[in-house]
């Protein structure tokens, strides 16, 4: 499943292709086929992201303000061109100008909303490191209310937006926590910690497309010889620091990596 930064990425990209463009709006697929009628002509606004979820602002042919919100889940996936090629049978959501489109294929969710809509879907989720300001706090509170441990509050995407497995392999690693930790036996500068790297790796991979947690010492920007993911522990055989052997164990849905010498319970 895409993190954080792909989503981003893809609003920025999709903001800066389209804004204050009319658009061509269709369904091949036919299951938005409504929804892209109504839309169809209008003039795309912004485009923006909360965490994982992706969403566009329009404003129809009628006047009227409409969003759409797409979650791509495990399966989705978009494709940019240059020439609006014929679509294959599973496109979802085509937005074209001429020039350029834009094809969206097998979302978990991708949905016509009023702003009302989009408020509800925002207010179920947690702070996002690439959000607007007060983030921080908000993630220290939501974290204070919760009985479990870090590894499970940062994968749920009501406590912090955005992060996903191999950030959150990534984030406790580099700050050498062991996955069980309470989150309530974390200190204020353990949180602001955490929240810190997360929003420079976040912002990082946005701007590298691709994961980076790992640089050359004195560097802050990711080199040109880089490539594929850069990252310490995730699907690793050892850690890159002890030696010893990653451990792998399933928490909930998902394998959770570890290094059980260098990550200590409460550091």
């Amino acid at each position: 499943m895409p993190e954080g930064h792909t989503i981003h990425r893809l609003a920025r990209d999709h903001h800066r292709w389209f804004a204050g463009r009319s658009l061509r709006v269709s369904s091949p697929q036919g299951r938005f086929a409504d929804e892209a009628e109504a839309l169809d002509g209008g003039r795309f606004c912004a485009a923006s992201a909360h965490g994982k979820h992706l969403f566009y602002r329009f404003e129809t042919t009628e006047g009227r303000e409409l969003w759409v919100h797409i979650h791509l889940g495990l399966f989705g996936r978009f494709r940019a061109r240059k020439d609006a090629i014929e679509p294959g049978p599973n496109v979802r959501l085509r937005l074209a100008i001429e020039g350029r489109c834009v094809d969206l294929s097998g979302p978990t969710c991708c949905e016509l909303l009023v702003e009302v809509g989009v408020a509800a879907v925002r207010s179920r989720l947690g702070p996002d490191p690439l959000g607007p300001p007060g983030g921080l706090a908000t993630f220290k509170e939501r974290l204070g209310r919760r009985r479990t441990s870090i590894a499970a509050a940062l994968m749920d995407q009501k406590t912090i937006a955005g992060i996903g497995n191999i950030y959150r392999a990534e984030l406790l690693f580099h700050h050498r926590l062991d996955p069980m930790t309470p989150c309530k036996a974390l200190s204020e500068a353990t949180i602001e910690a955490l929240w810190k790297t997360a929003s420079e790796w976040l912002e990082l991979g946005v701007k590298a497309r691709r994961i980076v947690t790992v640089l050359p010492p004195g560097t802050t920007t990711v080199p040109r010889s880089f490539k594929g993911d850069k990252i310490h522990i995730y699907k690793r055989e050892c850690c890159p620091e002890c030696g010893e052997r990653i451990h792998a164990e399933r928490l909930g849905q998902r394998m959770l990596y570890s290094c059980r010498a260098c990550q200590i319970l409460g550091a």
